[in-house]
């Protein structure tokens, strides 16, 4: 028996945006869509970290990988999570929001190992400390589900990639439940995702359900009834 091939990243037809070109930099305000010529956003990317257009970021790549596929990209950077107005200033999404904590880990990027608050934040403008909130990716997945109900949410990172089952969580000292569950996205993605998040992004695109997409690899999702044979 033969094993199915994978996909690559070029095996997928351009997305019709594809017309728009590649922009100097994604867009982070309305006013840089509309310098693009864009009335909206396909995908919009809230990460923790200052967006910098570099490979060492990975909203960065990210956002250029999704571009490279044919779809307007925005993001918008370490937002004020207090309200939800923040996660409205590219407008509605047509496909999905995208979450990350960032490069790191929230907590760790907040506390030391002795659990005491950090001074600065080697992804932050100016290193300057608190521009994120404890357990970036519930609460940023949180506020997007506040802005526009109904939009499918997709998170990621080493945040929540670490977090995607139930685990020891060493600043509460408990164990806590997957990531899922707390920031009630509909869809993780963990690891190196860049060809899971094309799969997926592409069939939204397509018209697919993102509750029906329950079949590419390196994905976590909480199912409504266990599986076949499946006892909890």
């Amino acid at each position: 028996m033969k094993t199915p091939q994978l996909r690559t990243l070029n095996d997928y037809p351009k997305y019709w945006a594809e017309c728009y070109g590649t922009s100097p930099f994604l867009p982070t305000t309305p006013e840089e869509m509309v310098e693009l010529g864009w009335d909206s956003c396909d995908v919009i990317l809230i990460s923790g970290d200052a967006y910098v257009d570099h490979p060492s970021f990975g909203m960065a790549v990210i956002g250029r990988t999704l571009e490279a596929q044919g779809f307007r990209v925005g993001i918008i950077t370490q937002p004020d999570w207090r309200n939800k107005e923040a996660f409205q200033i590219l407008g509605q999404p047509n496909l999905f929001f995208g979450v990350t904590s960032g490069n790191m880990d929230s907590m760790i990027n907040h506390y030391t190992a002795d659990k005491r608050i950090r001074s600065d934040d080697a992804y932050t403008a100016g290193g300057k400390a608190g521009k994120r909130p404890d357990r970036a990716v519930t609460v940023y997945s949180q506020r997007c589900r506040e802005a526009y109900k109904g939009v499918p949410v997709v998170i990621g990172g080493i945040e929540a990639s670490l977090r995607r089952i139930a685990h020891y969580d060493y600043w509460s000292d408990k164990v806590r439940p997957s990531a899922l569950l707390d920031s009630k996205a509909d869809i993780l993605l963990y690891g190196n995702a860049e060809r899971a998040l094309v799969e997926l992004t592409h069939r939204l695109a397509r018209g697919d359900k993102i509750e029906d997409i329950r079949d590419i690899r390196g994905t976590a999702y909480i199912p409504k009834e266990l599986p076949h044979n499946w006892q909890e």
